[in-house]
Formats: structure tokens, sequence, C-alpha cells
């Protein structure tokens, strides 16, 4: 008897001057395409976005995904740093109706065990309406890290990626019910909040 999965619309946003312009291949989007693919059991509609580092640009991708696309989780890639140009942060929070700050806390712990400049990074993530926006690294590598956390030469997780929290969150503000391979990152939800499966 095969399980039945509630379908997930989810934004991804690769934000890069650069990349936006030609000038060399966007790596964002298919590392955040490639590891959702194998983390979610979901069904997935990606609805992809490449865009240059500027606020209003940003902001404006944002609120089309969340209200007009209907997605209910958006990650987004780059323009989180100090540089001048990095604009990602203050974008996200432009749109947002509430903050999260502990997805962007234990994004730093996981870098900080790579790097001391992780404390550079100013990754955010918000609700906006049913919808969870998270900022995450630039770099592929980075990505993962960060999404699936630190995992032991056994496989056993040493410190959590951000995603094990992420399809509870959703449950809570009225998204789809997210379930994942366990093996590539498993969600945690309180014993009450988890769903029996649901036979095709």
């Amino acid at each position: 008897m095969s399980e039945t999965y509630d379908p997930v619309r989810i934004g991804i946003v690769s934000v890069s001057d650069r990349a936006s312009s030609g000038v060399y291949e966007d790596k964002g989007l298919p590392a955040l395409r490639d590891w959702l693919t194998r983390a979610l059991r979901n069904p997935i509609t990606f609805e992809p976005r490449l865009i240059p580092d500027e606020k209003d640009r940003i902001s404006a991708a944002l609120v089309d995904l969340v209200d007009q696309v209907g997605c209910h989780l958006v990650l987004t890639t780059g323009g989180t740093g100090p540089a001048r140009r990095d604009v990602t942060p203050e974008a996200t929070l432009a749109v947002a109706d509430k903050e999260m700050p502990g997805f962007g806390e234990q994004m730093r712990q996981i870098s900080l065990r790579f790097v001391p400049t992780a404390i550079l990074s100013r990754q955010v993530a918000v609700i906006r309406g049913e919808a969870l926006v998270i900022n995450l690294p630039g770099q592929p590598k980075s990505i993962q890290e960060t999404l699936e956390g630190l995992k032991d030469e056994a496989g056993k997780a040493v410190v959590p990626g951000i995603f094990a929290a992420v399809p509870y969150c959703i449950d809570l503000i009225g998204g789809p019910y997210l379930e994942t391979n366990d093996e590539v990152c498993k969600a945690f939800r309180p014993k009450s909040a988890v769903r029996p499966p649901r036979a095709a």
C-alpha cells in the first residue's frame, strides 16, 4: 500500500548581480532544488527566481511568490554578507509579518564549526501570511550544511540542521504537511502533531 503526501509549492530565489546578468552560471538554484528533492517525500512544484542584489526586486519577488503564486516555503540564497550590495535580509524583513530569529542563530552556529567569518553572515527567517521565508548562505556546500546539519561518520546528527524544524513551523502557520526522508533530514514534531500515513 503506497502513501500519499500533500503537494507543496516552494519558491527558490538566488540573489546575485553577476549570475542574474549571465556573467557566470548560477549554482544556488540547482543546489536548492537538488537538496529539497532528496529531503522531502512530498511532490514539489518549484518556483525559481534569479534576481540581482536589489532590495526592491528581492522584496517584490518574495511578495509575488507568497501572495500570488501561493508558496508556503521560500528559500533564498546569496546576498546575506556585510558588503554594500548584500541586501537580502533587509528585503526579507521588509515584507515580514513575524521574524523567526532562531533560524539565523542556528545557521551561524553550524557555519562557525567551519569558518570564523560565519559571524559576518546576516541570514534571517520570517513569516509572511502562511509562508516561511528563509535566507540561506550563498555556497552550495553551506546550503546543504545549514539545512541538513552536521553528522558524524556513522551518520548520526551532531548539530541539527535548520530544516528539521521547518515542517512543524509550516504546520503551525497553516501550510501543507511536509514529510522528510529521514536519512537526509529527520523532521521533528511533538507527538501530538505527527500525522499517521495516509493510504493512496
